[in-house]
């Protein structure tokens, strides 16, 4: 079919546009096509990630509760390994270290606790550090326990790095210094916590005073 004078012009445009640029489109198309397919495939990848973390997970419960320490090590060894982004990487550490700890295998518990901390988010670090502090309690590895508690931590955990402080200081017999950490540590710890009655406790157990209640208004 021939064309009239305003659509060969018209073709004649597009061709000298599509020469110039058409080129540079086409790639810019392709791109974003090829963003939006890596996109949905990281959205699948995460998804599935997270369900074999998670179904590895169960596995490492189920190995601990029987406690089977040999099959709780070979899984946290297969979780940090294929599955270190997922956050049941962090949590089986953490519970690796917990029954390890209770095996009195403070090697692998130390282990797993430094894995958290250097692999997990701001709330598993600190539970991490919380927790590998007291096994360096443990051990009277004082100094090296303080160290680990000289971070910042998210504050809802404030109470119990401070209270941590508490328990390594005291047991150095540092006294006035355990006793600035134990109150630091009511001062953050709400009052409804389970935990605030014994952080009182130790308070006072070194001559520390408990902070009398503000009286409510008249």
């Amino acid at each position: 079919m021939a064309y009239d004078l305003e659509e060969q012009e018209q073709l004649a445009n597009f061709k000298a546009w599509w020469a110039k640029y058409g080129n540079l489109t086409s790639w810019v198309l392709i791109a974003g096509l090829a963003a939006y397919s890596g996109w949905n495939g990281w959205n699948y990848y995460q998804r599935d990630q997270a369900a074999s973390a998670s179904a590895l997970y169960d596995e490492l419960q189920t190995a601990i509760a029987a406690k089977d320490a040999a099959k709780v090590q070979r899984a946290t060894a297969d979780m940090e390994t294929k599955f270190a982004s997922t956050s049941y990487a962090a949590m089986t550490a953490l519970a690796s270290a917990k029954q390890a700890f209770e095996a009195n295998d403070l090697k692998t518990a130390k282990a797993q606790l430094n894995w958290a901390i250097e692999h997990g988010n701001d709330e598993y670090k600190a539970i991490a550090r919380v927790r590998l502090a007291g096994v360096l309690l443990d051990e009277k590895a004082y100094d090296e326990a303080l160290k680990v508690l000289a971070v910042a931590v998210p504050k809802q955990f404030e109470g119990a790095v401070a209270d941590r402080k508490g328990d390594v200081l005291a047991a150095q017999n540092k006294l006035a210094e355990a006793r600035t950490a134990y109150l630091a540590a009511l001062n953050a710890t709400d009052k409804k916590t389970p935990g605030r009655q014994l952080i009182q406790l130790k308070l006072e157990a070194i001559g520390g005073t408990v902070p009398a209640e503000p009286k409510a208004a008249a």
